[in-house]
C-alpha cells in the first residue's frame, strides 16, 4: 500500500490548513509592520531581520540533521516565524554577534531542547529575547531614534521610549501631564514615530496584520481582546485614582511592546491554551501581569515576561478548563 489510512472514530472534521500555510500567513501579516519598520529604522531594521532569520533557520536545519539526527523541518516556515518574531523583540542596532546568539538560545533552547514545533512550552522567540535583555541590558536597551538613522546601523541615534521617559519621569516625581511633551503624541504612537525595538512601533500595522489573521482564522480573537481591554481597564482604573501619578490607559496600549505581544506572541498555538475560556483566563493573567510590572517592576515593559509567566501555567489552564467530550452529558446549573 502506498499511502496509509488513518482510521479513528466520529467525529471528524477535513481542513486543507496545515503548519507551512498557517506559518506563512503569520509572515504575511507582519509584513505591514516590517516594511513600517524598515521606512522608520531603515537599513538597521533590514540588517537584524536578516540575520535573526537566517540564524533561525540555519540552528533550526543544523540542530534536527547533526544533533537530533531527524529529518530538517526547516521549510514548514516555524523557523522564519520565530526569528521574525525574535527581530521584532530586539532594537535595530543590535550587533550582529548578539542576535545570533539570541536565535541560537530561542531555537536551541527554546524550542528543540523540549522536541521541537509543537512540544515547546514557552515561546521560543520570547526566551531568546528575554535571555538576551538580561545578558546585555545596555544593548538591548538601546533604542535608536526613527527617520534621522536610516542609513546607519550600529552608530545609529539613540533615546529612550515613550515607556522608559513615562516610568522615569513618574519615579522623579514628575506628573505625567508634564511628560508629555517628551513623547510622542498619541497619533505618532499610532503609526510608529518613535524609538523602540522593530515590534514597538506601528500599533496601526500590527492591528492590520491582526485583523487578517483573524480572518483567515489562523488566531482567534479571544487572546488579544482579552490583554487590551485587561491592560486598558487595570491602567484607566488606576489612572482614575490618581491621574497626577500615572500614564492613561490609551498610552499603555499604544506604547511598548503590547499589541506585538497580545497579537502575534501570545496567541502562538502551542504555548497558548486551547478552548475559548482557557484564552480568556490566559490573556487576562498577561494582562495583569504586564500592567504591575509596568507601574510597580524594575523595568518599563512587562508584556515578554507576563507572556513567559502565564505560558507556564497553560498545562493547568488546560486541565482546569477542558472541552466536552463528544458524546458526554453536559450539566446546567
Amino acid at each position: 500500500m502506498d499511502k496509509l489510512i488513518t482510521v479513528s472514530p466520529s467525529p471528524h472534521y477535513y481542513g486543507n490548513e496545515d503548519v507551512k500555510k498557517l506559518m506563512y500567513g503569520v509572515v504575511y501579516a507582519l509584513l505591514p509592520a516590517l516594511l513600517v519598520s524598515v521606512y522608520f529604522f531603515g537599513i538597521g531594521a533590514i540588517i537584524v531581520t536578516g540575520i535573526s532569520i537566517v540564524s533561525c533557520m540555519a540552528f533550526e536545519y543544523l540542530i534536527q540533521k547533526h544533533l537530533l539526527k531527524t529529518k530538517p523541518s526547516v521549510t514548514d516556515g516555524s523557523a522564519l516565524v520565530t526569528g521574525l518574531l525574535l527581530a521584532f523583540n530586539l532594537p535595530s542596532n543590535l550587533p550582529w554577534w548578539i542576535i545570533v546568539i539570541g536565535a541560537l538560545v530561542a531555537i536551541g533552547v527554546g524550542k528543540m531542547t523540549f522536541g521541537g514545533l509543537g512540544n515547546n512550552p514557552f515561546n521560543p522567540a520570547l526566551v531568546g529575547r528575554v535571555f538576551l535583555l538580561v545578558s546585555f541590558p545596555v544593548q538591548m536597551t538601546s533604542w535608536p531614534a526613527p527617520v534621522v538613522s536610516r542609513l546607519r546601523y550600529a552608530d545609529a541615534e539613540t533615546g529612550a521610549t515613550p515607556l522608559g521617559v513615562v516610568k522615569e519621569g513618574l519615579e522623579a516625581g514628575v506628573p505625567f501631564s508634564r511628560l508629555l511633551d517628551q513623547i510622542p503624541g498619541y497619533l505618532e504612537l499610532f503609526a510608529g514615530y518613535m524609538p523602540g525595538s522593530l515590534g514597538e512601533i506601528s500599533a496601526v500595522a500590527l492591528i492590520a496584520g491582526g485583523i487578517f489573521m483573524i480572518a483567515r482564522k489562523i488566531i482567534t480573537w479571544h487572546i488579544p481582546v482579552s490583554i487590551l481591554l485587561t491592560v486598558f481597564v487595570f491602567t484607566g482604573i488606576i489612572w482614575l485614582i490618581n491621574p497626577y501619578d500615572n500614564a492613561d490607559p490609551v498610552f499603555h496600549l499604544l506604547s511598548g511592546g503590547l499589541m506585538l505581544g497580545a497579537i502575534y506572541m501570545a496567541t502562538d498555538y502551542v504555548t497558548s491554551p486551547m478552548t475559548p475560556r482557557g484564552m480568556w483566563i490566559f490573556g487576562t493573567g498577561i494582562g495583569i501581569i504586564t500592567v504591575a510590572i509596568r507601574l510597580f517592576g524594575a523595568y518599563p515593559e512587562g508584556v515578554s515576561f507576563a507572556i513567559l509567566i502565564m505560558n507556564a501555567f497553560v498545562p493547568l489552564i488546560n486541565k482546569y478548563v477542558k472541552p466536552v467530550r463528544f458524546g458526554e452529558e453536559v450539566k446546567y446549573g
